[in-house]
Formats: structure tokens, sequence, C-alpha cells
């Protein structure tokens, strides 16, 4: 796998008796701008069928992915579990893995 075409999504989940605030959203949505202008963050958002979201990122490394998605609120704060899954593109500069 080169790491040209490998990205880190973080799937998140609702804890059962988490308690969301504005303020927590506001951090949440502070850390994705970081992400963002640190040219880190693929695509995020929450899903429509599932009580949850995921955020795609950039990093060097699984730790450095898994240390991105500890330091989002949601989950710092324990709002949202995760799981972290490496992602390998198929693309045109990749012949689509074949």
């Amino acid at each position: 796998m080169s790491p040209n075409f490998i990205r880190y999504a973080y799937l998140m989940s609702h804890r059962l008796g988490g308690r969301i605030t504005p303020e927590l959203i506001a951090a949440h949505i502070a850390h994705l701008r970081q992400l963002d202008e640190n040219g880190q963050l693929v695509l995020c958002g929450p899903f429509k069928d599932h009580k949850g979201g995921m955020v795609v990122v950039k990093a060097d490394s699984r730790e450095a992915a898994r240390q991105i998605a500890e330091s989002d609120p949601f989950i710092k704060e324990g709002f949202e579990t995760y799981e972290l899954r490496t992602w390998e593109l198929a693309c045109r500069e990749n012949d689509y893995l074949g």
C-alpha cells in the first residue's frame, strides 16, 4: 500500500446517556476546521440512517490518525465512541488497485 493512497476514517457512534451541548458542538466544529486548515480533513459528516458520523483524514500513520480521533471533542468528552479504519483509495492514479 502506497502511503499516497491511504486515508483513515473514524466512525463515531453515540454513547448511551451521552449529553450533547452547544459548547461541545462548537468544539467539534473547531476541531474539524483545524483539521481542514492543516490539510488533513478529507470529508466528514453525520449519518442519516445511524446515530453518529464519520471523519476521513490524511495522516502519516495509524497512530497519528488515532491521536486525531481521540482529540475530537465528541470522543474526548465521551459523547461518542469510535472505530478507526485504514482506507486504501482506488483511483485512476493506481489503476483502481488493478
